[in-house]
Formats: structure tokens, sequence, C-alpha cells
């Protein structure tokens, strides 16, 4: 703990600007990023409100504000959503959207897109896809970290591993971990998530699995007890997994980039496009481009602790320094309101 209380002591506190701005927020059910969007919201801004997807537009009308801001727009949102952004719209309030499951739903965010004001996604392919629909103002927004939930901490010892994975079995996941059954097999390894019956190798790897979607507070328990966390980007293939039946390329990171990088555990990601804007691979976040070379550096840093807990410290200083919800907030409104 000792490095982490350093790297962030050396953060520079900024105390965030307050807006003169009524907003209302309407979440998306992901725990993790809703708490950071509200939490940021709250700070920034002289009156928020959160409302549902089920009542955005009687929540418009009975508090007025602004600026309404919806997550994503997927999922557990009705099938006259459109319908009350239209009507909202109707009532002179601003509405903007900010897509997170980019680029897995374009099939559906096509649609949804053309209904808002201001569009934000998170995936950089997809800003000239939502250009192409007719959205005049489209807007190009990373994800971020949420520092109320993942910070670093000591854990008891059932939260520690030497290798942790935290998402659900898509196909290139599976490929992975089959590969990575004979190296895995003398570790203390947890894998967490849904659907990795479809392993081949589950003779080695059954025993490391809890089939369970985690909640963020556990799930960051479970980061910071783990020496190295794998994080692996889902594909873009359409079909299967996806409703991407745009064909669009995903370029951007992950939210889970920015939440083990802020539990100060060492990441091994694979590599996005816009992967070295926000962090400096070999400097505070490993990457690699293929099982060997992932085996090669587990292996590396799982017997080196002093240049594993050097290079994720520095990642937990970036992350709290540069990527915090408060950032990304700031740059939303500032863009959603001009």
């Amino acid at each position: 703990m000792g490095g982490c209380t350093a790297a962030l002591s050396q953060v520079v506190a900024k105390e965030p600007a307050v807006r003169h701005l009524k907003v209302l927020y309407i979440p998306q059910g992901f725990p993790a990023i809703d708490t950071g969007v509200q939490e940021a919201l709250s700070q920034i801004c002289s009156e928020f409100v959160i409302g549902t997807p089920a009542t955005m537009l009687a929540d418009a009308e009975a508090h007025r504000p602004e600026l309404v801001l919806v997550m994503n727009g997927l999922h557990v949102f009705p099938s006259d959503h459109l319908e009350q952004v239209k009507q909202i719209r109707g009532l002179g309030i601003r509405t903007a959207i900010w897509f997170v499951d980019d680029p897995y739903f374009t099939e559906d965010t096509a649609l949804i897109c053309q209904s808002y004001d201001v569009v934000f996604t998170h995936e950089m392919s997809c800003l000239p896809f939502y250009r192409d629909q007719g959205v005049a103002q489209v807007h190009y927004l990373p994800l971020a970290v949420s520092a109320r939930i993942f910070y670093p901490r000591r854990v008891e010892r059932e939260h520690q591993h030497d290798i942790c994975f935290i998402g659900n079995a898509f196909w290139n996941r599976v490929k992975l971990f089959d590969h990575l059954a004979p190296f895995l097999a003398d570790k203390r390894v947890l894998i967490v998530g849904g659907s990795w019956e479809r392993l081949t190798r589950r003779d080695v790897l059954e025993r490391f699995i809890r089939p369970i979607f985690m909640e963020p507070e556990e799930t960051a328990k479970y980061y910071n007890g783990s020496k190295i966390v794998i994080n692996l980007h889902r594909p873009t293939d359409p079909g299967l997994d996806n409703r991407n039946t745009h064909q669009l390329s995903a370029e951007s990171i992950n939210p889970r980039t920015y939440e083990i990088a802020a539990c100060g555990t060492l990441q091994m990601t694979d590599i996005r496009k816009d992967l070295s804007r926000y962090y400096r691979p070999g400097y505070d976040i490993e990457t690699f481009g293929g099982v060997e070379e992932l085996k090669v550096k587990l292996d590396f840093y799982l017997k080196h602790d002093r240049e594993r807990e050097r290079m994720a410290w520095r990642g937990l200083h970036t992350t709290m320094q540069k990527h915090l919800y408060t950032n990304r907030m700031e740059e939303l409104l500032d863009k959603a309101m001009a």
C-alpha cells in the first residue's frame, strides 16, 4: 500500500468549477459508470436530478432541466424511449446521449442517435457513422473511473490471486484462455463471468471459474488482491454476441482499463488504437499482441515484484490524475451546452 499511497500523494487535486445548470440524468443500469457520472454531475452542476428510463418524460416535465443526459439508451429502455425524447425536445429541453457500448449495437444506435440534439460516443470509429446518420453534433468522449468504487485497499486472502480476469466469455477470450490453460494450471487464478462453459480446456480451468455477475464493489476487491489482471476487449463481429450489423471496427478502450489501473494493480491489456492517448504502454500499463507474448510477460511480472508494482503505481497515478468522471463530465457539459 505504501507505493499506492505515494502515487496518490502526487496527484494534483483540481476543484471542478460549478456550472449554473440543472441536469436530469437517466441511468442505463451500469453501476460502475452510473455511479461515476452521478457523483461528477452532483459536484459540477448547481442542480442535479436522477430519473428513470421509463419515466424520463414525466421527470423532465416535473423538473424542467436545461439538459437531459441519457446513458446509452439500450437494454433497459422502454419501447416508447424515442417518443419520450421527442416530447422532451418539444418542451424546449436540450437532450444528449452518451453511447458506451459502441460499436457492438450499431443496429440499434443508428436509429437512436437521430432522436437526440447531441451524441457522445466512447468509440472513435463511430464518429463518422453517427454523422452519416444525420446527427449534427457528435463528440468523442472516452470512459473513465469512479474513484469511490475503484481505489487501492487491503483485502482478505480470499480476494488474492496471481492472475485475475473478470468478464463474460466472448469467443476471443475463450480462445485465449484455452491456449493459456497449461500455463495457468499451477497458478492461483480467478475467472469470473458468464458463458465460460464455451471453454474446451475446462479440465484445467473449471476450478478457477465463478460463473456469476460480480458487482463493481466486489470486483474492485479482486482487482486489488491480484498481482496481475488481464484485460481482453470483446470482438466486434456481427451476430452471436453483438448487434454490430454495420460492422464498425473497435478502436477505443473499455472502462475496465481505467478501473483496473485505479486499484493500483498491474494490467495486461490487448491493444486498441487509442490506448496510447491515455496510457504509456511499458510505463504505466502493459500490453500483449498474442497469447505467446502474454505468457512471457505474465511469467516475467509474476517473478519480478518490483517491476510489476512500479508499473502499477504509475498506472494508478495516471488514472487518478486524468481519468475520473469529473474530468469527462466537465468536457461533456461544455460541449452539450455549446
